[in-house]
């Protein structure tokens, strides 16, 4: 019956591998459970004046949410893609929150909002037409731009690479937990090299096994935990209070957000999972598109932050994931997590980080798609790939490519080949970039005066 809804022979899977990878992918973003209610919450930020949102219910919201979100995809849109609460897009929420802007209550109807544009668009078939306008060498470089950004990310969570006020960043000191991960890496690259499947997995639990050893965790006092204050959080948006104008620009602001990270995700992800048509097309593409919308508005109606596709689906395609099975059985350990949320906080961030290194070095392969030799379209993928990683944020890396591929064009002349698409691509992209700087702009004219 899998065999024949998931169409496992056809894309060349079975069942075993299926859940191999997903529990990789549920493995890589799992420490979502732990730091989306840390960050909506505001923990470790003292304000004055503001309420904050329960985190123990955000802990159980974030773990259903992902759950639901995730297995919604896997049914109907049979793709191994998982969806959560979306990093920077939370930073983001917890921004209008300290920057006193909203109230949670209108923040997250801000975010419902930002969440049925986003479903309009869709459904008039423009987002489609939004990422088909996009050059095969710039969707090579938002792939390599995403891998270097997700080894980023895992540099950091191992401790390889922290902080510095100087210069920015520095090499971080060779602890136990990081020789720890760095064992799981070892692992890793053997299984990798030996062409054996389930790698990731095995060096996850690896790591965390020998940080067992070394007394590097503390068990939980409590296996399952029922404490679930939905109540808290959940239905609590006001919708009617983000209606007003000045809150226009942060609404915009979630979306364009949700809306490239979102596609930037899914070009990615689905390219590597084998999901293109003869035309290079992805398939499904609407579908999938409209469940992300979709669930953005289930997640603020539940009471959290944008929920998107997850780019830590990359780690269970490579390890096999290739239809929706994968997707569903990693939502079904989402929904178990609000159960047994002090057992999956035993592995420490540090066994998951050479996860995410590993599947950088993976996507690294697209680079060999770009053109370097024409700079109509080596440059914008450069500067793609180099701005995702460096400003840590997907749709800011490709709005200074999706600009600077349409000056390219109309500087050489050929602006007649950019698609119309692709001029509203542009157009957002600058939106996206200014918008919050117009009233200052608006001041500094008027000072000039």
């Amino acid at each position: 019956m899998l065999n024949k809804y998931f169409g496992l022979p056809e894309k060349g899977t079975s069942v075993k591998t299926e859940l191999v990878a997903e529990l990789t992918t549920f493995l890589t973003m799992a420490y979502i459970i732990f730091v989306n209610p840390s960050i909506l919450s505001l923990e470790g930020i003292e304000m004055m004046n503001i309420e904050r949102m329960d985190k123990q219910a955000l802990i159980a919201v974030t773990c259903l949410v992902s759950g639901i979100a995730t297995i919604i995809v896997g049914v109907l849109a049979r793709a191994p893609i998982a969806m959560a609460p979306g990093m920077g897009l939370n930073a983001f929420f917890a921004y209008l929150l300290i920057s006193q802007k909203m109230d949670w209550r209108t923040a997250l109807g801000a975010v419902f909002l930002s969440g049925l544009l986003f479903l309009i668009l869709t459904l008039l078939g423009l987002r489609k037409r939004l990422v088909e306008a996009i050059p095969e060498s710039l969707i090579s470089g938002i792939a390599v731009g995403i891998g270097l950004f997700i080894t980023f990310m895992g540099l950091v969570k191992l401790g390889i690479v922290i902080g510095d006020e100087h210069t920015l960043v520095k090499a971080g000191p060779l602890n136990g937990k990081v020789m720890l991960g760095l064992f799981g890496l070892l692992v890793m690259i053997v299984f990798e090299m030996r062409k054996i499947k389930g790698g990731l997995v095995v060096g996850i639990l690896a790591s965390t096994l020998l940080a067992g050893i070394f007394g590097k965790i503390n068990m939980p006092e409590r296996l399952i935990t029922f404490n679930m204050n939905l109540g808290a959080v959940a239905l609590q948006l006001d919708i009617l209070g983000a209606l007003k104008w000045g809150f226009f620009g942060s609404i915009f602001t979630l979306m364009f957000i949700d809306m490239f990270d979102s596609i930037g995700t899914l070009v990615a992800c689905c390219h590597q999972a084998g999901m293109v048509n003869k035309d290079n097309q992805i398939e499904g593409l609407d579908r999938l598109l409209g469940i992300d919308a979709a669930a953005t508005m289930i997640g603020a109606l539940f009471g959290t932050s944008t929920t998107t596709s997850y780019i830590e689906s990359a780690a269970g395609i490579e390890q096999g994931g290739r239809t929706g099975l994968t997707a569903v059985t990693t939502g079904v350990l989402f929904l178990l997590a609000v159960l047994f949320v002090p057992v999956v906080g035993i592995v420490p961030p540090y066994a998951t980080a050479p996860a995410l290194i590993m599947v950088g070095l993976f996507m690294m392969k697209e680079v060999k798609r770009i053109d370097f030799a024409n700079m109509e379209e080596a440059f914008p993928a450069f500067l793609i790939m180099v701005t995702i990683a460096l400003s840590y944020s997907i749709s800011t890396g490709l709005a200074f490519g999706f600009i600077s591929f349409t000056l390219i064009k109309i500087i050489s002349g050929k602006a007649r080949q950019i698609k119309p698409a692709m001029w509203i691509i542009a157009i957002l992209s600058i939106l996206f970039l200014t918008l919050d700087q117009i009233p200052a702009l608006i001041d500094c004219l008027r000072s000039l005066a």
